[in-house]
């Protein structure tokens, strides 16, 4: 499970992301409302273990010291599409994005052995000479999440700002949510949103609140 206590993220005139608090457990999607890309990133960043917390913690697991609960959280977490970080680049097609996250896996864990073999086995050989940023936003989502899960060290995927892409939940919602709840496979999934959309009573959390709210809350 993932814990975030009192996190805190400064930005240059004050805080980027307010002290915020949520959990994600394992077999649930989690989304968390946050005003502005900036804040988004930033929570997104150490909700991974992609920076250091100006205050506050996020937790993978067990408690340990910060720097080696650092180390773990990032080793059991995969950040997703995240604008400036890890966005796909406009100019690689989907069989070319494929191909450099693939080979940045330690060979140990390329069990498809080549792009073209695991487009294949992920359903994805029809879009494989397609641009990344032509994709539909639905299939977007499915093609990022399903390369960040080829590590199978990954335990927790943070997405940022999937809907970006679209302003219908049902071209991300569905697939993250079952990423979360398929078994075999234990995985706790945030998303960091822009907007929680309506009908979503699961999990759910806002930036600049000290622990997780009742869903009529959030909207209030």
């Amino acid at each position: 499970m993932l814990s975030v206590r009192e996190l805190r993220v400064q930005g240059r005139h004050g805080d980027l992301v307010a002290p915020t608090s949520f959990e994600a457990p394992i077999g649930a999607l989690t989304l968390v409302q946050a005003d502005g890309q900036d804040t988004r990133t930033a929570l997104a960043l150490a909700a991974s273990g992609r920076y250091f917390p100006d205050g506050g913690t996020a937790l993978w697991g067990a408690e340990a010291g910060p720097k080696k609960n650092l180390k773990t959280l990032r080793r059991a977490s995969a950040l997703v599409d995240s604008p400036g970080i890890n966005e796909a680049e406009r100019h690689l097609s989907v069989l070319g994005l494929v191909g450099e996250d693939l080979s940045l896996l330690p060979r140990r864990h390329r069990a498809f052995g080549t792009p073209e073999a695991w487009l294949t086995v992920h359903a994805f050989e029809d879009v494989a000479s397609q641009w990344v940023d032509e994709l539909p936003a639905r299939r977007r989502v499915e093609l990022l999440a399903d390369l960040a899960l080829s590590d199978p060290a990954v335990r927790l995927l943070v997405v940022d700002s999937p809907d970006r892409h679209s302003d219908r939940a049902e071209d991300w919602l569905p697939r993250l949510e079952r990423l979360a709840t398929e078994p075999g496979r234990p995985l706790a999934v945030v998303a960091i949103v822009g907007e929680v959309p309506l009908g979503w009573e699961a999990g759910t959390a806002v930036v600049g609140n000290s622990q997780t709210q009742p869903l009529e809350e959030v909207r209030a």
